[in-house]
């Protein structure tokens, strides 16, 4: 029998003091970040800082191949939708733009200058340009609250357009934050401000997926326990509703480094998303 009762929800989704060194790593993302923009340009051709939308942080990074893209890969920042930019990720464009794909990496408005459903309408609009720029299709991943936003896109009730939603091939949602009911217990909820209404609309696991959505659940076996649990439980209810879904647990990765085979054109994680 497994029985589990939380106490401090806020613990429950710390990351950063259950990682050894655990402050110094947003610096080393933007650091890797920073060097891959300066020394692309070599390899790959990139358009930055472009504007998808009307507020200062509706920004996005495309990343290009030399040759015509096979498709898109959209990857969807973390950070609990309270912090971090496009600009901490840029490296972990390096596998699909090595495997001829093209890679979208937008900013958003973070909270509590918006709401979560906010932020839900302009991955929407970032997603929707980036189809505009690259033909072909579309994979989608995300890390943390960007799995969360990720799967709302393949949600029946996602703001993509249903052109863009048919090109999608795969979701890929890593450590993803999938029921936003808990985190309503959390000390962070005094800025997110999520209540009832907004967990319930903006939830993927209490949203129908779209038609024939496929959908990986990626999670490390280092993480917290929250997010071993979220992980399966958004694979196991879309699968109940008809989706193609599979969950992954990645041995000794925690939530810091499970990102980091999206760099690696080999990695496991990187021929997942592109399979």
């Amino acid at each position: 029998m497994l029985r589990r009762h939380i106490e401090n929800w806020s613990d429950a989704y710390t990351n950063v003091t259950h990682i050894p060194d655990g402050q110094s790593w947003p610096a080393g993302w933007a650091k890797k970040a920073l060097e891959f923009r300066e020394g692309q340009g070599s390899q790959f051709r990139a358009k930055l800082n472009v504007s998808y939308g009307s507020s200062p942080r509706n920004r996005i990074d495309l990343f290009l191949p030399e040759q015509s893209p096979l498709g898109l890969v959209v990857f969807v920042h973390g950070g609990y939708w309270l912090s971090f930019d496009k600009d901490h990720w840029s490296h972990l464009a390096a596998g699909s733009l090595a495997r001829g794909y093209a890679v979208a990496m937008p900013s958003y408005t973070l909270c509590p200058d918006i709401r979560i459903g906010g932020i839900v309408k302009e991955i929407g609009a970032a997603i929707e340009f980036a189809a505009a720029e690259v033909d072909g299709p579309i994979m989608l991943t995300g890390h943390s609250a960007g799995g969360h936003l990720v799967s709302r896109m393949a949600s029946a009730t996602s703001p993509l357009s249903e052109r863009t939603r048919a090109r999608i091939r795969h979701v890929l949602s890593i450590s993803g934050v999938h029921d936003l009911r808990p985190l309503m217990r959390t000390g962070m909820n005094e800025k997110l401000r999520i209540d009832e209404e907004e967990a319930i609309a903006e939830s993927p696991v209490l949203l129908r997926p779209t038609e024939g959505v496929r959908l990986t659940c990626w999670v490390g076996g280092a993480e917290r326990s929250e997010f071993l649990r979220q992980n399966e439980l958004l694979a196991n209810i879309w699968a109940g509703l008809g989706a193609s879904t599979v969950a992954i647990t990645e041995p000794d990765r925690h939530h810091f480094n499970i990102i980091e085979g999206l760099a690696d054109p080999n990695h496991p994680l990187l021929e997942s998303l592109l399979s």
